[in-house]
């Protein structure tokens, strides 16, 4: 018997759904012809599940909102609540939304959705159904960010700018600046590095709280020994764009950078360079494939160090093992190496 979900689409969002197995169960009860990937860290879970799915790198509203098939999108908030706020939010930006929340076990149909496919779903799956309204309101130059958990880190457009003290954290934008009205520990340096990329459109811009991503990261083959070497200075959100089959390794500057890129790289094999001043916010598990080197800096901020490494050497090598040791002898007595995973 046909599925009478086999003409959807399924859009998956974040790696938790790849990580507790959600994805792979929703495939076989429903049997999607395509499956959708939005999302940095949920691109690298879905790789290493080895399921037939496709990634993007666009948020899942966009994707979403250009699909003409029925589709639904698939999430696993790291709370319920955090995981209906996220659904809302989505929903918001949208004309009418089926969303999966497997934290909570429920289908959402958001906005008077598709109530025939949030029905079919909530059948196959044994999930509770959910009819609800995304109302919110979007006051001019201002941002609310639901669903923190005290002490976790905040993120705007994949850079750290603090940690939350509350549920909500509130952010303004105003006078070519952006301040925290309520919510939010900030961290200085933070703000300092998202203004330096350009005052971002608050309203639009990709805003989370939490860890990246909780699983461990896999391990892959090593890649090529010689090449070109990407550089990504505190924006580690944006990796894929840079790590293509030329790539033999990466010069991230930025701990949480070089723990995001170092998680991401492990998968594909590709060995990192990291400079960091360790004020790393602990949002990924680091892990970094043979290869790899981390040093941190002894006097000054790795911004610097990192940006004159970038201008100083040749970013592109016959031997990734060579550029490492050169590199090493160029910053001798700036530097201390935390990780080294040559020979391995």
């Amino acid at each position: 018997m046909i599925s009478p979900t086999a003409d959807i689409v399924m859009v998956v969002h974040g790696p938790e759904a790849f990580d507790a197995g959600d994805v792979g169960r929703l495939i076989d009860l429903l049997s999607p012809p395509r499956v959708l990937v939005a999302g940095v860290m949920a691109r690298t879970a879905a790789e290493e599940s080895g399921l037939p799915v496709v990634c993007t790198d666009e948020r899942p509203s966009t994707v979403l909102g250009s699909i003409r098939e029925r589709a639904c999108l698939v999430n696993r908030g790291k709370t319920p609540a955090s995981g209906r706020i996220f659904g809302e939010i989505v929903a918001g930006r949208l004309e009418g939304l089926v969303h999966v929340e497997t934290s909570s076990g429920t289908v959402y149909c958001w906005n008077r959705g598709d109530d025939t496919l949030a029905e079919e779903i909530a059948r196959l799956t044994g999930y509770a159904l959910v009819r609800a309204e995304s109302v919110g309101t979007r006051q001019d130059g201002m941002r609310e960010i639901r669903g923190c958990l005290p002490g976790e880190a905040v993120f705007v457009n994949g850079i750290v700018i603090g940690s939350a003290t509350a549920e909500t954290v509130v952010l303004a934008s105003e006078n070519g600046a952006l301040r925290a009205v309520s919510g939010l520990d900030p961290k200085p340096h933070g703000f300092e590095k998202l203004l330096r990329a350009g005052l971002p459109e608050i309203r639009t811009a990709w805003c989370k709280s939490g860890a990246v991503r909780r699983a461990s990261p896999g391990r892959g083959k090593r890649a090529r020994r010689g090449g070109r070497i990407a550089v990504i200075d505190h924006c580690g959100h944006t990796i894929y764009n840079e790590i293509g089959e030329e790539v033999c390794g990466v010069l991230a500057v930025g701990d949480d950078t070089t723990a995001v890129c170092g998680h991401i790289c492990s998968h594909s094999g590709i060995p990192v360079f990291g400079v960091v001043d360790g004020d790393g916010d602990g949002i990924v598990e680091p892990g970094y494939a043979p290869g790899s080197v981390v040093v941190e800096v002894l006097d000054g901020r790795d911004d610097d160090l990192g940006r004159e490494v970038a201008a100083v050497r040749d970013l592109e090598t016959d031997s990734w093992e060579e550029w490492v040791e050169e590199t090493l002898r160029v910053l001798a007595g700036r530097v201390r190496v935390v990780i080294d995973l040559r020979g391995r």
